[in-house]
C-alpha cells in the first residue's frame, strides 16, 4: 500500500504522518507529480488561507494533479474546502471538484470564530465512518465551513448545520483534525486507508 502526503506550503504534515504511524501506515510526503499519481492513497492535509494555498497549488501545477487523481484521495481541514468550489475567504476560486460553496462562520454570542475544540459528528453515512458511532466527538480549528449538499456524509453544528465531511466520486473530505481527533481520527484514517 502506497499512501502519500501532497506537501504544499499549508500542511500540517508532522501531525498526520504520526497519526498514520500510530495505525502501522508508512506515508511519503511529496509535490513530484508522478509519485503522487502513482499512490494508491493520497491525503491533502491542510492548515492555513485559501487563496495562498491555492496560488501555491496552481504555481507548482498540483491543481491538476489533484484535479486527475483517481484513486481515494481525502481531505483534511483546508485540504476538504480546497476540493470546493470556492471559498468566502479573500473570495477564492478553489479546486471545483465537490460543488459545494465555503462559508465564514457568522460570529455569534454563544460562538467564537474561529470553531477551536470539540464537537460532535452525526447523519453519517459513508464507508469513510464504519464502526464510528454517531455523536462522536472530532477536534475542529476553522473560521469556515462547507456548506451541506448531497455531497455532506457527516454533518456538525457550530451556531449553523455544515457538512463536516463530503464526498463525490473518490474524493473525500473531512473538515475536523483526524490527526488530532484520538480514537475516532484514527478509525477514520483506518477507514479511508482500507476504501
Amino acid at each position: 500500500m502506497n499512501t502519500v502526503i501532497i506537501k504544499y506550503n499549508a500542511g500540517n504534515i508532522q501531525s498526520v504522518l504520526f497519526a498514520l504511524e500510530r495505525i502501522g501506515v508508512q506515508a511519503e510526503v511529496t509535490d513530484e507529480k508522478e509519485r503522487i499519481l502513482r499512490a494508491d492513497k493520497v491525503i491533502f492535509p491542510g492548515v492555513g488561507e485559501a487563496s495562498s494555498a491555492m496560488k501555491y497549488l496552481k504555481e507548482r501545477k498540483l491543481d491538476e494533479v489533484i484535479k486527475g487523481l483517481k484513486q481515494p484521495v481525502l481531505g483534511i481541514c483546508l485540504g476538504m474546502q480546497l476540493l470546493c468550489k470556492h471559498s468566502e475567504e479573500n473570495d477564492t476560486d478553489c479546486l471545483g471538484i465537490v460543488p459545494v460553496k465555503v462559508k465564514k462562520f457568522p460570529a455569534g454570542k454563544d460562538c467564537k470564530v474561529p470553531q477551536i475544540g470539540w464537537n460532535n459528528i452525526y447523519g453519517l453515512k459513508s464507508p469513510l465512518f464504519k464502526e464510528v458511532p454517531s455523536n462522536s466527538y472530532i477536534y475542529n480549528v476553522h473560521g469556515y465551513y462547507a456548506e451541506k449538499s448531497d455531497h455532506t456524509i457527516a454533518t456538525c453544528n457550530y451556531g449553523v448545520e455544515y457538512a463536516a465531511a463530503i464526498v463525490k466520486d473518490n474524493f473525500y473530505g473531512v473538515q475536523f483534525h483526524t490527526e488530532k481527533s484520538s480514537v475516532v481520527g484514527e478509525q477514520i484514517l483506518k477507514n479511508f486507508i482500507e476504501l
